[in-house]
C-alpha cells in the first residue's frame, strides 16, 4: 500500500471516529425544550474543543455547523430557536473536519414520547441504511447500494428520497460519485477501493414530492415532506477495501 492512501485510510479513520463520538454527543442533549440552536452551538463547541472544524459552517454559505431536520423536515434542517417538543423526531447531521479529512453521520432521535409511526420509519431508515451497506464491494456499483435500500424501504410501505442521497467524501466535503437511495443491480458508478462515500436514506411516509426552501445568502436549501408527514434519516462514512468496506463512523 502506497503511503498516500495510508495516510488517506488513516486520515479518514481519525475523522469518521470524531463524527460518531459527535453525534454520540449530539444524542445526549436531546431533551423536551431545548433549542435546535443550543444543540448546534454545542455540537461546534465540542467539535472545536478536538481540534477539528465543523464542515457545515460556511459550506456554500451555510451558517451553522450542522443540519437540525425535525419532523418532516427531511434534510439540512437550519437551527433555529425552535424548541423540541414531547413526541418529536430529530434527525442531527453532523460533519467534524480533523485534519483536512470530512467525516459525515446522522441520526434521527426521539424527543420525549413519540409515536408507533415515528419509531416505524425511524427504524425502517436505520436498518435501510444498513442494508444499503450490506452490498457493498469493490467494483460493485451504486446501483446495487440505491436497489437495496430501495427494496427494503418500499416493503416496509415507506418512500425513499430521490433528489437528495449520499456522496463520495475525503478530503472534500461532497464529491464523487452520487449515492442514491434507488437503483439497479450493477448499473451507475463503480465503487472504487480505497475511497470513502457516504450512505444515507431519507425515508418519507409517502412518494408525494418534496417541498423545498431557500436559506438566507446560502445556496444550499433544505426541504421538507410536502403534506407533513414524518420524514427520518441515518448516515454513515463507509471505506471501501479492496475486499469488502468498513463502517468508519460508528463507535
Amino acid at each position: 500500500m502506497t503511503p498516500e492512501r495510508l495516510s488517506f485510510i488513516k486520515g479518514m479513520e481519525k475523522a469518521g471516529r470524531l463524527a460518531a463520538e459527535t453525534l454520540k454527543y449530539a444524542e445526549s442533549l436531546i431533551r423536551i425544550g431545548i433549542s435546535t440552536n443550543e444543540i448546534d452551538q454545542a455540537v461546534l463547541d465540542f467539535i472545536l474543543t478536538r481540534g477539528a472544524k465543523a464542515g457545515p459552517l460556511g459550506y456554500h454559505g451555510y451558517p451553522k455547523a450542522t443540519c437540525t431536520s425535525v419532523n418532516d423536515v427531511i434534510c439540512h434542517g437550519l437551527p433555529n430557536e425552535y424548541k423540541l417538543k414531547n413526541g418529536d423526531i430529530i434527525n442531527v447531521d453532523v460533519t467534524p473536519v480533523l485534519e483536512g479529512f470530512f467525516g459525515d453521520t446522522s441520526g434521527t432521535f426521539f424527543v420525549g414520547d413519540v409515536s408507533e409511526k415515528a419509531k416505524d420509519i425511524t427504524d425502517c431508515a436505520k436498518n435501510a441504511m444498513l442494508e444499503g451497506i450490506k452490498v457493498i464491494t469493490p467494483q460493485g456499483t451504486t446501483g446495487d447500494i440505491g436497489f437495496a435500500i430501495n427494496k427494503y424501504v418500499t416493503r416496509r410501505g415507506y418512500a425513499t428520497v430521490k433528489e437528495i442521497g449520499g456522496h463520495g467524501i475525503g478530503r472534500k466535503f461532497h464529491d464523487d460519485p452520487f449515492v442514491p437511495s434507488f437503483g439497479k443491480k450493477g448499473k451507475g458508478d463503480r465503487l472504487k477501493p480505497y475511497t470513502c462515500i457516504t450512505v444515507e436514506p431519507m425515508v418519507n411516509e409517502n412518494d408525494k414530492p418534496l417541498k423545498e426552501f431557500a436559506i438566507p445568502d446560502s445556496s444550499i436549501m433544505y426541504y421538507s415532506t410536502a403534506d407533513g408527514t414524518l420524514s427520518a434519516q441515518f448516515e454513515h462514512t463507509i471505506l471501501i477495501t479492496d475486499t469488502g468496506y468498513e463502517i468508519l463512523t460508528q463507535i
